[in-house]
């Protein structure tokens, strides 16, 4: 799995603007990844330091469409914390 696969993409919520302030960076990742894995990728491909990593798991919401109910997909979230 490349570096790239891992990485998916940021979270963009005003939570993840305010840790920014603080040095934690949220971003999406690959639900395999591991957090070795993710901590590798994040220092190439941004030519980081990275202090730790706390990853969850996100449960896809129940979204419905006129009569139709249909499920988002499972996500994981991990969170960095940098230098």
């Amino acid at each position: 799995m490349s570096q790239y696969d891992i990485i998916k993409q940021p979270v963009i919520s005003e939570k993840a603007y305010a840790g920014m302030e603080r040095g934690v960076y949220s971003f999406w990742v690959d639900p395999k990844a591991t957090k070795p894995e993710i901590k590798a990728a994040i220092q190439n491909v941004f030519g980081v330091t990275v202090v730790g990593i706390s990853t969850m798991n996100v449960p896809g919401k129940r979204k419905r469409v006129g009569k139709f109910v249909g499920y988002r997909a499972d996500r994981k979230k991990a969170i960095v914390r940098l230098a």
